[in-house]
């Protein structure tokens, strides 16, 4: 109706999932780079989750529109479905026939052939299942059955599972572990930020025909705020927006008509309330409480006094304390003027200290939080819908866990993800920044503290995590046959951290693996007298001279 209006040849705010208005945000991009990753891999599982209408399914159709012609593809919209139906689904799509009434097993082999005669012709087989936070436990449980059918070298069908974040949720349950440590690749689709918006709307009407921008700053601004960043949501403020324009046949379109359209589409939108009133009406009842006490014990101790004795002539009568009410009323206006969310008592500074040590230690059960304050110690980020490990493997980083104690991460000198625990063993995550002497520098979420050893040793559990830059590609072993460069280097490295001169070798004689078993031991290692994988990673986070480090004048100790 309004397309002519503004010049469009479409309309461009269809809340339809069309992949030619597909809008490739850095997160829509990360989410189709996973998803295709996924699929290149030897098979199992791929896990896209996001909020309500933050564009999952748009992403997964553009996905479709990029898979290779050698692959089948079975999509399932609704997923709530029995064991035996999904499997009966699953034919449907893949056009595999089958008789009246099969059982789960006849449809299971009929699935079974189809996927190795596919593979055996060169094609691959892809399942799609969208809303898939619906899905049953068994029916996830089947699907993990049914990628048990493989080759030496790859899975024969790969499953993407799209949903809400309640999808991750469900995977989190004991009994899907096994699903879950089969997952290849996963992403979690976060909704737009203010500049996104803008671009997203400009893109959009750009597709339907309509190149000079159409929405304010203020009204894009107002979009962000309404919509909370989602695309769906997006869509649907605009369309009502441009119907206001349009019957009002105004160009461009304004804060206030998408205020408006926010009001039609969402509801009634209540003006934010005044947050000074909770704290003016807590300050009213401290004052009416601090001179009610005054005037109670003024009226007794006047009692008391009529009763027994009487002042002197010259003896004023007992005056206010007006110092104390000064104090309450002068800090009943500071939380007036602050909105703080307490009235500050006078307590102990190192109480109160102690106090927000607690309240972070408490707030910091998280250990993605944890992991993303390490990442920003090497000036990296970690990424949405990977692990921390994975998340380091794509920045060229590894990682490192270990047991120890303090003198483990001491010598190693590296900026620690630590597991701790409080007084009542609930588990907390920290990260060490920095070490003074015996002191180190622990952040819990956005504060840091300084605590001393006895701290610590009193709350770490034992293990540790570090992000680290491999210099070079290591050997799988190092040992008595390995090449004679191999050998020399291990004499070398162990040279270096020993900080004596390096021997020139021949062959790993007796005195180089005498060498081994002490570093070996000395960092609670298996002393085989071979280096192994866990030796070799621990020799190298010696020689890296790569990231930040607890201490730069400190030696390891």
């Amino acid at each position: 109706m309004y397309k002519a209006f503004y010049g469009l040849n479409d309309n461009p705010f269809s809340i339809a999932p069309n992949p030619h208005y597909m809008f490739l945000s850095d997160r829509h991009r990360e989410a189709l780079a996973h998803l295709t990753y996924g699929l290149g891999e030897t098979g199992g599982f791929v896990l896209l989750t996001g909020e309500v209408g933050t564009g999952k399914t748009t992403v997964s159709r553009c996905l479709l529109q990029q898979i290779p012609d050698n692959t089948d593809t079975a999509f399932i919209l609704n997923p709530s479905l029995t064991e035996l139906e999904l499997l009966a689904t699953l034919c449907d799509e893949l056009e595999i026939k089958y008789g009246d009434n099969p059982t789960l097993k006849q449809l299971t082999d009929l699935i079974s052939m189809y996927l190795l005669t596919n593979h055996k012709n060169g094609r691959n087989t892809v399942l799609i299942i969208d809303e898939a936070q619906h899905l049953r436990s068994e029916v996830l449980e089947q699907l993990r059955l049914l990628t048990n059918l493989e080759t030496n070298t790859k899975k024969l069908l790969q499953v993407i599972l799209i949903g809400q974040p309640e999808l991750q949720q469900l995977l989190k349950r004991q009994d899907l572990r096994q699903l879950a440590q089969r997952i290849t690749a996963r992403y979690h689709l976060l909704p737009l930020n203010k500049d996104e918006i803008g671009l997203y709307v400009l893109h959009r009407l750009q597709v339907a025909g309509r190149h000079e921008p159409l929405f304010t700053r203020k009204a894009i601004t107002a979009l962000h705020k309404h919509s909370g960043g989602i695309p769906r949501l997006t869509n649907l403020l605009c369309e009502r927006a441009l119907m206001a324009g349009y019957g009002q046949a105004k160009v461009p379109i304004d804060h206030k008509m998408v205020n408006q359209a926010a009001v039609e589409v969402l509801g009634d939108i209540d003006a934010p309330n005044d947050k000074r009133w909770p704290f003016i009406a807590a300050t009213a009842l401290v004052l009416a409480f601090g001179l009610s006490f005054y005037l109670f014990n003024r009226s007794a101790i006047d009692d008391k006094l009529n009763a027994h004795t009487e002042l002197p002539a010259n003896q004023s009568e007992p005056s206010i304390n007006t110092p104390a009410l000064a104090a309450i009323a002068s800090a009943a206006n500071q939380s007036i003027t602050a909105q703080a969310p307490q009235i500050q008592t006078s307590t102990p500074v190192v109480n109160a200290q102690q106090q927000i040590l607690r309240q972070a230690m408490a707030q910091s059960s998280s250990i993605d939080n944890a992991f993303a304050g390490l990442f920003g110690l090497w000036s990296k980020q970690p990424i949405i819908g990977l692990s921390a490990c994975q998340a380091a493997q794509q920045q060229d980083l590894a990682c490192y866990q270990q047991q120890g104690n303090w003198h483990s991460i001491m010598r190693l000198n590296y900026p620690a993800v630590v597991y701790l625990q409080d007084a009542q063993a609930n588990v907390f995550y920290g990260v060490i920044v920095e070490r003074q002497v015996e002191q180190i520098l622990l952040q819990l979420g956005e504060q840091q503290f300084w605590v001393n050893k006895d701290w610590f040793d009193r709350h770490f559990s034992g293990t540790f995590e570090i992000l680290w830059q491999p210099d070079s590609i290591l050997p799988r072993e190092i040992g008595v046959s390995s090449s004679l460069a191999q050998v020399q280097w291990l004499e070398n490295s162990l040279a270096q951290v020993n900080k004596r001169r390096a021997r020139l070798l021949t062959q790993f004689d007796s005195e180089l693996e005498q060498q081994l078993m002490n570093f070996q031991r000395q960092h609670g290692l298996k002393p085989d007298g071979i280096a192994g994988n866990q030796t070799l990673v621990q020799l190298n986070l010696y020689l890296s001279q790569q990231g930040p480090r607890l201490s730069a004048s400190l030696e390891r100790s």
